[in-house]
């Protein structure tokens, strides 16, 4: 789980062509780019259910602002991740808004493509998160219902404790995979909302 089975799919949303070239430009080796010239294309193109894992968003857009844009794309698809890369400096209105990054004009071609890579490992960590959630609340429930003999003979019982150790392993991996020190912080916080299992 947190595979991406596809090369994942990038879209650039913003009303001058030559950024969205440039963007493009950038990512296009690593990534499937989508582009959008404007507020209204990127309504149409997230509307075209094309799986959207990561999105860059441009505010100050004529037709449909970036906000608006990031809002519809909340709506529609809220396990993509987006980061808003624009000349509008931070207010305190970004509080209230539905991203993962903030990014001010101009960016650096590594400062565009490190944000994508860390926006795909913050899915991939979001997915593994579920997962273990899920299965340590199995194992909680089968120990908590089940004699220890039982389940020590129990082959899909130690399947299960088995892939929650591994995906707890990958957790830690994702997290330890995040260059910047505040994201690995950040993500070593959530890592406390996973039900911890007792060792048999």
């Amino acid at each position: 789980m947190g595979e991406h089975r596809h090369r994942p799919v990038v879209l650039v949303v913003d009303d001058e062509p030559a950024l969205v070239e440039l963007y493009a430009a950038n990512l296009d080796e690593e990534y499937d780019v989508k582009t959008a010239y404007g507020g209204e294309e990127a309504v149409s193109r997230i509307d075209e259910g094309d799986g959207i894992d990561v999105a860059l968003i441009d505010r100050r857009m004529p037709d449909i602002s970036g906000d608006e844009v990031l809002d519809h794309l909340d709506e529609v698809s809220p396990s993509c991740r987006v980061a808003m890369v624009t000349a509008v400096e931070p207010d305190f209105d970004v509080i209230d808004m539905p991203f993962d990054e903030y990014l001010v004009k101009p960016i650096s071609r590594d400062d565009l493509l490190g944000t994508v890579e860390r926006l795909l490992t913050l899915e991939s960590y979001r997915e593994q998160r579920q997962e273990a959630y899920a299965l340590a609340s199995k194992v909680a429930a089968l120990r908590a219902h089940k004699d220890p003999e039982e389940l020590e003979d129990n082959e899909e019982y130690q399947g299960l404790t088995e892939r929650l150790e591994t995906i707890r392993e990958q957790l830690d991996e994702t997290a330890q995979s995040f260059e910047a020190s505040d994201f690995a912080a950040a993500f070593g916080d959530i890592r406390g909302d996973v039900p911890a299992t007792t060792s048999d």
